[in-house]
């Protein structure tokens, strides 16, 4: 009996006080020496505290809370934390496990609020993919941001799912969310439901807005937030139809071609997590694609030609990629304040072809791969040389497609230019000692 004693109680309550607990939790509640919560929380058990608890307020810093409670348990003290909901799910519990220990704390989950919000919208939720803007105020989104900005996991998680269910926070609020998915491009795929003040006289229930109208709306707080996908990305992964991109005309625009692209990609050996660059976007193919392809991870981009930086970004809001930023600017330029790269595909240098070279394989990942597109006996012969200074291990594909065109009632086979796909790696001290 002792040591239950001097566990942590880590339980969940709802906005119904008493009447949503169970007689254990209540009973724990009620012979607390110390109990630590949210002032909203507190207020709804106040009554049932001992006449001599002590109250800490959670809003003095969550770092604070584990000491709190360890000061108690060497006291002998009975604590109780009071959270919201399930304390597993996005929620204080595994925060204070892991400070504390799972032999210390005691759980006591409550349904989350996430199941009342479905259950109010009569919707399954098995498939729902759970997320959380019940963090510090991210401020509001900006398509210059990037992974830095404290709502871009949630922006992905968007992106990449159907059916997304969302903790808010007064900060990171419903018309907030609604406006980045807008900003982001995805304002016609998706619908916001918002269930308000659950399981209070102010509860209330707002379906499938749209976003531009969920954009311009105040909610009440809190509240909890349904996404549901309604249109289906039907585009593929990669290899898409030159067509599908914007490029500068007349005929001068740069863009790698669908077969250089589809071998191009194919030779990065991208995984869903990888850090990419590409350099010397272009049109923005290859990176675009491979943002398709690197769903959790990220590709920086960069331009020299101002029309055709333009173009990129065009082409990545007109396929609302959101893990995907080019700059303009000349490589090397700006590479410094980039990520270190898994892989990176050089389909541009400006003529410094190996400065970059050098500069890729010193950043890349152990195992990434340097990928290179180069139209001219000239950059082929600087490109293999450097490499070979570089005692990197390389070696060249060429490629040359030729595809079918009408003639009158027939067709013939126009060539197009061939191009050398160039790939490197960094040679490590295996394969040194391999050698």
């Amino acid at each position: 009996m002792t040591s239950r004693q001097s566990l942590a109680y880590i339980i969940g309550v709802l906005d119904n006080g008493t009447e949503g607990i169970t007689p254990v939790a209540l009973a724990h509640i009620s012979a607390a020496d110390v109990v630590i919560g949210a002032r909203r929380t507190l207020a709804l058990f106040a009554e049932t505290f001992a006449a001599n608890v002590t109250q800490h307020d959670i809003a003095q810093g969550l770092s604070k809370v584990p000491a709190w409670i360890t000061e108690a348990q060497a006291d002998g003290l009975n604590v109780v934390v009071l959270a919201t909901g399930d304390p597993l799910c996005h929620g204080i519990g595994r925060y204070l496990i892991s400070k504390l220990g799972h032999e210390q704390c005691e759980v006591i989950p409550n349904v989350s609020t996430l199941q009342l919000a479905f259950a109010r919208l009569g919707l399954a939720w098995q498939d729902a993919v759970i997320a959380s803007a019940h963090s510090k105020d991210a401020g509001e989104w900006s398509n210059e941001a990037g992974p830095e900005h404290g709502l871009y996991p949630l922006l992905q998680t968007v992106q990449n799912h159907s059916l997304v269910a969302l903790f808010t926070s007064p900060e990171n609020s419903p018309d907030r969310i609604a406006r980045m998915l807008l900003n982001a491009g995805l304002g016609e795929q998706f619908t916001l439901s918002v269930v308000e003040a659950l399981l209070t006289d102010a509860e209330n229930v707002i379906r499938e807005l749209s976003l531009s109208d969920a954009a311009a709306t105040r909610f009440a707080n809190p509240n909890v937030v349904i996404l549901q996908r309604i249109t289906k990305n039907s585009s593929p992964m990669f290899g898409l139809a030159d067509a599908c991109y914007a490029q500068r005309k007349p005929d001068k625009g740069l863009i790698t071609k669908r077969e250089i692209r589809a071998v191009s990609l194919a030779r990065l050996q991208l995984h869903e997590n990888s850090i990419v660059w590409d350099i010397g976007a272009g049109s923005g193919s290859v990176g675009l694609e491979a943002a398709r392809l690197c769903r959790s991870g990220y590709v920086y981009a960069i331009e020299k030609n101002p029309a055709d930086f333009a173009i990129a970004r065009k082409n990545g809001a007109n396929m609302a990629i959101t893990n995907y930023r080019v700059q303009q600017g000349k490589a090397p330029e700006l590479l410094d304040a980039w990520p270190d790269p898994d892989a990176v595909f050089l389909g541009g240098t400006g003529g410094e072809l190996a400065e970059l070279i050098q500069r890729c394989l010193s950043r890349l990942s152990a195992g990434g791969w340097l990928v290179m597109n180069v139209v001219t006996l000239e950059n082929l012969a600087q490109a293999t040389q450097t490499l070979k200074a570089q005692n990197a291990q390389w070696d060249v594909t060429q490629l040359q497609a030729s595809r079918s065109q009408p003639i009158l009632h027939m067709h013939r086979m126009a060539a197009e230019n061939p191009v050398w796909i160039v790939c490197a790696q960094a040679k490590t001290d295996r394969d040194e000692n391999n050698e």
